[in-house]
């Protein structure tokens, strides 16, 4: 509690770690930007990360792991079954969420498609407050449909509301009953609300979404990549909540649930990994069958032993207070910096990122001329900064190859844990001021290329003339 107490008296944000190992950046012009932009199909998930100066495209796995991470590597144990790595992981993860069968996967998608293709199916229904690019793609892989019912606040990016990933608990219900309660397999619920701006859910909504499940006698399954700092905003922001501590919160979080999917890339605080866990019986057995066909064995699933030990010691990190004070107010830095330069947000600031409401800043772009790539594609040209498009080119796109605008475009600035400093972050303000200037000429895209699914990652795009 020490830094948090110092950070009352103070307005600097202070680091709370010192750099240990420093990797150098290759300063670039303006002009090969643009060069590699052009290469690069004006998809940024193109580029080489080397020609990129702020990478803020993804916070998933590009974090800095801390000095006990590294030293929990040399404790790896990479026997094939097993492996006492696994029995750590697995402590580590019971230690916040009790649930009865922990399934280590590679990364979070792959519990996600592990799950989905045990309990989806042609008819079948999943309520999410918001699904995420993949998860409702492997949702609508299996040909089972992905629903979204977060309320109306959560796709107001100007609109405040402290807790603007909750779940619309009447749109739930109404969903439950018109498409009947056999073709709903489970209800999920993101932690954060990533696509609705990194956003949290309160614990008074997740209570009001169990009560529901338990109506039904539905399964509530957690989408949990950022459940810490989704407990730090019930902490802070949710009345009653504020004497907690965060793991008192999470333990709350994970007894509501049934199972939960997760990237450890996230709050696991790891490069890689991630797991599903559960508590009923039959599926966990079907899930460790295909487990073993497609990851690996049930102790290792697709990871190395030093991998698991990397997750089992950053589980113990991601929950304490002094990272997670520092993780959120340093984002809202960024948050308040661009404000105070008149660029629209999704406020309040999440946790992980801020989302910068193209949209609102280029009107003048037609949503199915992608305002949100054309944003992410000149903060590239004008400072080497990448981000990510949030928006109708990553959800526009149906399952029959009809194509709508998608209920926002952003263009989200996902900042890596404990790897850059403020002075990073005041360039990136600096980046986006000099794009303000010339908002006004920007213009759409088209896409020329792209594959049946998850377009995002691979779409190749022309600038609108």
């Amino acid at each position: 509690m020490g830094y948090e107490t110092l950070m009352h008296g103070f307005q600097t944000i202070i680091e709370p770690f010192r750099i240990k190992s420093v990797e150098p950046l290759r300063i670039t012009s303006a002009e090969e930007r643009l060069g590699k932009l052009k290469q690069a199909g004006y998809n940024l998930f193109a580029l080489h990360s080397d020609d990129v100066m702020v990478d803020l495209l993804t916070d998933s796995g590009t974090g800095a792991m801390s000095s006990e991470q590294w030293a929990a590597i040399q404790r790896g144990d990479e026997s094939y079954a097993g492996s006492p790595s696994f029995y750590r992981f697995e402590a580590a993860v019971k230690a916040l969420f009790d649930f009865k069968h922990v399934i280590p996967t590679h990364q979070g998608r792959a519990a996600e498609k592990i799950l989905f293709s045990v309990v989806g199916g042609p008819g079948k229904v999943v309520p999410n407050n918001t699904h995420f690019d993949t998860t409702r793609a492997n949702i609508e892989f299996t040909k089972a449909t992905a629903v979204d019912l977060v309320i109306p606040e959560g796709k107001q990016p100007s609109v405040y509301h402290p807790f603007k990933g909750n779940m619309d608990l009447a749109a739930l219900e109404r969903c439950i009953t018109e498409h009947g309660r056999d073709k709903i397999p489970m209800v999920m619920v993101t932690i954060t609300n990533n696509s609705g701006g990194g956003q949290p859910v309160s614990l008074e909504n997740l209570r009001g979404v169990r009560a529901i499940c338990d109506k039904y006698e539905l399964p509530l399954f957690l989408d949990g990549c950022r459940f810490a700092e989704n407990a730090w905003f019930i902490r802070e922001r949710e009345p009653g909540q504020g004497e907690r501590s965060v793991t008192e919160i999470v333990k709350e979080i994970g007894s509501l649930a049934d199972g939960m999917t997760m990237s450890a890339k996230k709050d696991g605080l790891a490069n890689i990994g991630g797991w599903l866990a559960l508590d009923d019986d039959a599926w966990a057995l079907k899930c460790r069958n295909l487990l073993i066909l497609t990851e690996g064995f049930p102790t290792y699933g697709g990871l190395a032993g030093r991998d698991l030990d990397a997750i089992a010691q950053g589980l113990q990190e991601v929950v304490r207070h002094d990272y997670l004070m520092y993780r959120i107010r340093s984002t809202q830095y960024v948050g308040e910096g661009l404000l105070k330069l008149g660029v629209p947000i999704v406020e309040p600031t999440g946790g992980h990122a801020v989302y910068i409401d193209a949209r609102a800043l280029l009107p003048h772009i037609p949503p199915l001329q992608y305002p949100g790539q054309a944003l992410a594609t000149a903060l590239y040209e004008e400072g080497g900064v990448r981000g990510c498009e949030i928006g109708t080119v990553m959800f526009g796109l149906k399952p029959d190859g009809t194509e709508a605008p998608a209920a926002m475009d952003l263009v989200r600035l996902a900042i890596p844990r404990r790897t850059y400093t403020q002075s990073h972050m005041d360039f990136v303000i600096e980046v986006m001021g000099r794009v303000m200037k010339r908002a006004k000429s920007l213009k759409g895209f088209q896409i020329i290329e792209q594959p049946p699914a998850l377009r995002h990652f691979s779409a190749k795009f022309a600038p609108l003339l």
